[in-house]
């Protein structure tokens, strides 16, 4: 049986840092420090009550780097960045800094060209940078993706993607509600879907973007293989009736050539999936992101001028 990894975790007070704590403790592996400026992080009681906490990036980065030094066989091996998304680019320079390789949340960063500089750390330090697209380990978005790399070579096919999750007061007050911080609605909360469209449909074409607010968004992609129409919204005033009449906060719908693609399930395990990929050597890095963000980016710009 192979050695258990020890991990670090930046941003445990977060949204998704339970699905992170849950993968490392899936996949065998070992919680050894965590930071967060806040400190209702009790969610580590149920995976690693033993790890280290820290509230202050500057003495995270001095337990990595006495760790390395005085205790190189138990020196941290990769460290897993929850955090702010405008605070991804320090927090994997971080860990690089500190021999350790990265696991980090999208967006990797706001803007492509810090792609570019991140390699070069990589070269520099030997390590690597690796992003969580579950998307494409979904098991309907995988069998999406093989239907259409098997159809008629000059397809081109009609796509609407609608994705609604509703949030409240706090969100415009939070990070996620300053477009410098989050990179906006198109950033936050459709990345992964720009990604998985361009890994299934291909290489950008056309970016035109038709709305752009506070809570929602809308664009038309055109891709080698698709003509994409979508919407993005945290206003739960959007929500089909359909979802409204059940309690649902959440809608996620994709159509291709007017038939429904069903993901709603199966979203559960795939940060453990993830896990598993990139400790496999398999794990996506800095180049697989980079379609996505080039995206939002231009995104940004058209909204911009």
């Amino acid at each position: 049986m192979s050695k258990a990894l020890n991990f670090g975790l930046i941003g445990a007070g977060g949204y998704i840092a339970p699905r992170h704590l849950k993968a490392i403790k899936e996949t065998g592996n070992q919680l050894v420090a965590a930071l967060d400026k806040y400190d209702g992080v009790g969610i580590m009681d149920s995976f690693f009550p033993d790890a280290e906490f820290f509230t202050e990036p500057e003495r995270f980065d001095r337990f990595m780097d006495k760790l390395r030094r005085k205790n190189p066989e138990n020196k941290i091996d990769f460290v897993s960045i929850c955090s702010p998304n405008y605070l991804h680019d320090a927090h994997m320079r971080l860990a690089l800094r500190n021999e350790a390789n990265a696991i980090c949340e999208k967006p990797l960063v706001l803007n492509p060209w810090n792609l570019d500089a991140l390699k070069e750390l990589e070269h520099e330090t030997g390590k690597k940078i690796y992003t969580i697209l579950q998307l494409r380990l979904h098991p309907a978005i995988i069998a999406l993706k093989e239907r259409i790399a098997n159809g008629p070579a000059d397809a081109v096919y009609d796509v609407d993607l609608t994705y609604i999750t509703s949030r409240g007061k706090w969100y415009f007050i939070s990070w996620k509600g300053d477009l410098s911080k989050s990179g906006g609605i198109a950033t936050n909360i459709g990345i992964h879907f720009f990604d998985m469209l361009t890994w299934i449909f291909g290489d950008v074409k056309e970016n035109h973007v038709k709305e752009h607010t506070h809570d929602h968004a809308a664009g038309y992609l055109l891709l080698e293989k698709a003509r994409v129409n979508w919407f993005l919204s945290i206003n739960p005033d959007y929500l089909p009736e359909s979802a409204k009449s059940t309690g649902k906060r959440t809608f996620r719908s994709i159509t291709m050539n007017g038939e429904e693609i069903e993901f709603s399930e199966g979203f559960t395990d795939l940060h453990t999936r993830s896990y598993e990929h990139i400790l496999g050597g398999n794990g996506f890095g800095l180049e697989d992101a980079r379609r996505s963000i080039e995206i939002v980016q231009t995104i940004r710009e058209t909204i911009g001028r």
